[in-house]
């Protein structure tokens, strides 16, 4: 079969099957502590004979920004997702970027189906599901599903039914590391039975939320996923395994959030109504996070820009401000979905995040001390391949998974 190029990138045609995993908010030392405490047999064994590497994710370092640059190939300025949640350039009203309308590019899977190949695709969250998907035809030669809604999945919307029965297991609760095992478990039973020339496992950041690596809750998690890796792996599939983003602490030494409530700063120093303080990481699972997160992105109504950005640079917690345009040339955004100023948090041991209002955000869903992510403390994802990967990019993205699977193993 042919080379596909899609998005300015060209792919050759996979010599076995290509499992990327993106195990969502896997901060490299989840993995790393759980290997060393003997916890994951498959992955050590994975990485003897492949790569264990480091590599960058996409700014800002939410879920679906990384998610769809992993299956486009491309960065935000490409495929047009750069966060869950913007002020709409066509409206001026606030909305969630959920819909496949926000898309701007195809994805490789939507190019490979095309081209002849077989195609799996699998999501913990069904919001997800609907981007990754876009532009595939159910014709038996695709299959993209979420976990959340599988009891759910038709062959007209899903290119497969009865789910639940084919992996054996019930439906997940969407707040839970099952959420993730369905992924996993789903993935081994299509790999085997479909034999798919391109599969990708997305799972839920619900255990990275709640537990730091090496906690119990964790280990639990990893030794899991470790018995599925090592299931995928026995069928002879070429696996690359990344993370979405990083994920750190973000809470005072009480277990507190950490926050910077940067609209009532702005209010209290501007005005009201002379600014918009909008939090990408905005979406309804809000439990995870809070609509808590590092990076946050600022609409002017008449305040000076050199103004604000100077005042919020001084604030604390605060690590850089960039204006719209630095911040879409550095980081690879679409300016039309931007706001006017960049902003992202950390401070000295990363752990600033960014509110709106205090009014504004109900914490009363947190059932652990706020873990988030967001910013650039971050940026760092493991690469994992089962294979030795040969002429790899110095500087590794998460969203060359598919190129390196395709074109450097």
């Amino acid at each position: 079969m042919k080379p596909v190029t899609v998005n300015n990138r060209t792919y050759n045609w996979p010599k076995a099957p290509v499992v990327v995993i993106c195990c969502d908010g896997s901060e490299p030392d989840y993995m790393e502590i759980a290997m060393a405490q003997g916890l994951m047999p498959n992955l050590k064994a994975i990485i003897a004979k492949g790569e264990n590497l480091r590599g960058e994710c996409v700014i800002p370092s939410f879920t679906n920004p990384n998610n769809l640059s992993i299956v486009t190939g491309a960065l935000p300025e490409v495929h047009g997702i750069c966060g869950n949640y913007l002020i709409d350039p066509a409206t001026g009203l606030e909305t969630m970027m959920n819909d496949p309308k926000w898309l701007r590019a195809p994805t490789i899977f939507a190019a490979f189906q095309e081209a002849g190949a077989k195609i799996c695709v699998v999501t913990a969250k069904d919001k997800l599901r609907l981007l990754l998907s876009k532009g595939l035809k159910y014709d038996g030669t695709a299959v993209a599903f979420s976990s959340e809604k599988a009891d759910k999945a038709t062959m007209a919307d899903n290119g497969i039914d009865n789910i639940c029965d084919f992996v054996g297991l019930p439906a997940p609760e969407v707040y839970s590391a099952d959420l993730s095992e369905f992924v996993f478990a789903a993935g081994v039973k299509l790999l085997a039975r479909d034999k798919p020339d391109l599969m990708y496992l997305s799972t839920t950041d619900y255990v990275q939320h709640k537990y730091a690596p090496g906690s119990a809750g964790a280990n639990s998690f990893y030794k899991m996923m470790d018995e599925y890796l090592g299931a995928l792996d026995s069928q002879g599939a070429t696996i690359v395994i990344i993370a979405d983003h990083g994920m750190k602490d973000k809470h005072l030494a009480d277990g507190s959030p950490d926050v910077l409530y940067l609209q009532d700063a702005l209010d209290e120093k501007f005005g009201a109504g002379t600014t918009k303080v909008i939090l990408p990481i905005t979406d309804p699972y809000v439990v995870h996070h809070g609509a808590l997160g590092s990076y946050a992105t600022v609409y002017l109504k008449g305040a000076a820009p050199e103004s604000v950005a100077a005042a919020i640079a001084k604030m604390p917690g605060i690590d850089v401000v960039y204006t719209q345009t630095e911040g879409c040339k550095k980081f690879g955004l679409p300016p039309d979905r931007t706001g006017d100023l960049i902003v992202l948090s950390g401070g000295a041991n990363g752990s600033k995040v960014l509110g709106t209002s205090a009014a504004k955000h109900d914490l009363s869903g947190l059932d652990a001390p706020l873990r988030s992510h967001g910013g650039l403390t971050e940026q760092v994802v493991p690469i994992i391949i089962n294979r030795k990967g040969h002429n790899l990019p110095q500087l590794l993205r998460n969203f060359d998974a598919f190129f390196i699977g395709c074109n450097h193993v």
